[in-house]
Parts: structure tokens; C-alpha cells; sequence
């Protein structure tokens, strides 16, 4: 398959990204995003422009691609509501509806986040914003899933970008592997995130929101 990657800078996204060159299944990955990846792999196509939304100069190609993976997203921490919903439901849906009457049979993949509120209407910002989000990329002509990873455990040497994670990883990363065995909903690592992407992209999912046990599932063999 080939697929369009959105995100690959950041933790979920790189975890994302180092699957889909390890997996056979995928034939190219087409990454897209304001700064270079600095890794060469045959299979890996950049396109580094500062508009990760305009995708205006493949627009011929778009047809091409059986999946995008949307792994682009920013922590609310500190923003108000305009802004993050300027990044995570503006931008988001302009690439989500411009690859949708391009190729309605595209399989999109976004990643949200546990306790995300699909009623819109709770007190909780971010879960109020990325429930806005998920309800209207479900409402898309294409075949639409929500992962909800629960804490990211990162692998393969890859760390958060937001220095707030990184400090909560450096003290509770020994006990990730514990936290999971006793609460297998709710965690997951960037790996399995990226393995469960091209499962259901592969084959699909019964499920069109996906909860932490769901994305572990769906990542084994």
C-alpha cells in the first residue's frame, strides 16, 4: 500500500513512520511536514513545505495513495481554545476533506486521544475540540478511524517534543512496562500504534473508534 504520512516529526508519528518501513505491506510513504525527517530509506518521500494543509502540488497524485495517517497534532497545555482548534480541527479537516473528494476510498487514520468527547459539549477544551474533530472526519466519504492511544510509551529512541511529556517519561518510564500489565487499556507504545495503522488499513476494523486494548489487538500478529 501506499501511504501519506502526516506528523512524522513527532513521537507517535516517528513510531508511526519506523513501522511502516519495517512492514512489507507498504509499498511508500509519503511524508509530509514543516521540518525535515533527516533519515533516507528507499520506500520514504519528503515533502517539507510550511503549509503542511496545501496540498495543492500533488493534487494529481492523491489518487494514488490507499491511506493517510494522521498523526499531527499539538498538547492544549497553555493554548487557548481558538488556536487549538485552529491546528487540530482546522487544519486537520481541510487536508482530511481535500483527501476525501480526491479518493473516497482512502482509509484515513487519526490519531485523538483517550477520554476525547464525542458529545462536543463537555468542560474539558481538548476533548470538546478532538470530538468535533472525530465526528465530522466519521461524516467524510472515505473509510474513517479514530485511534484513542491511552499514555504513549515511546520506543526505538524516540522522544516527545513537548518538554512537559518528557520530564512525566523520564520519571515513569521504568514503570511503563508494570502500568501496562496492570492497566492494559490504557497504555500503549508507538509502536504497536504504528502496527495497528497498517492492520486496519490492510484489512479494516469493525470498530471506528479505537480504545487502547483495541489498538493492541489490532497491532498483533
Amino acid at each position: 500500500m501506499k501511504v501519506i504520512l502526516f506528523g512524522a516529526t513527532g513521537m507517535i508519528g516517528r513510531g508511526v513512520l519506523n513501522e511502516c518501513l519495517r512492514d512489507e505491506r507498504v509499498e511508500q510513504v509519503l511524508a509530509i511536514g514543516r521540518s525535515p525527517l533527516g533519515i533516507e530509506d528507499p520506500k520514504l518521500r519528503e515533502r517539507v513545505q510550511s503549509d503542511p494543509g496545501d496540498l495543492a502540488a500533488i493534487a494529481d497524485e492523491l489518487g494514488e495513495f490507499d491511506a493517510c495517517f494522521f498523526c499531527l497534532g499539538v498538547s492544549s497545555v497553555g493554548m487557548k481554545e481558538a488556536d487549538y482548534r485552529r491546528i487540530t480541527y482546522d487544519l486537520t479537516l481541510r487536508i482530511a476533506r481535500t483527501l476525501a473528494a480526491a479518493n473516497p476510498r482512502m482509509t484515513f487514520i487519526y490519531v485523538s486521544g483517550q477520554g476525547t468527547d464525542s458529545t462536543e459539549s463537555g468542560r474539558s477544551m481538548w476533548a470538546r475540540v478532538k470530538g468535533k474533530t472525530e465526528n465530522d472526519l466519521l461524516a467524510l466519504p472515505f473509510r474513517a478511524y479514530m485511534f484513542r492511544p491511552g499514555f504513549v510509551q515511546p520506543m526505538d529512541g524516540v522522544v516527545s517534543k513537548t518538554p512537559l511529556y518528557r520530564a512525566a517519561y523520564s520519571f515513569t518510564g521504568p514503570l511503563i512496562p508494570l502500568f501496562k500489565r496492570l492497566a492494559p487499556n490504557a497504555v500503549n507504545d508507538n509502536r504497536e500504534i504504528g502496527r495497528a495503522m497498517i492492520a486496519v488499513a490492510a484489512s479494516g476494523a469493525n470498530e471506528r473508534v479505537l480504545t487502547p486494548r483495541e489498538i493492541t489487538a489490532r497491532a498483533t500478529p
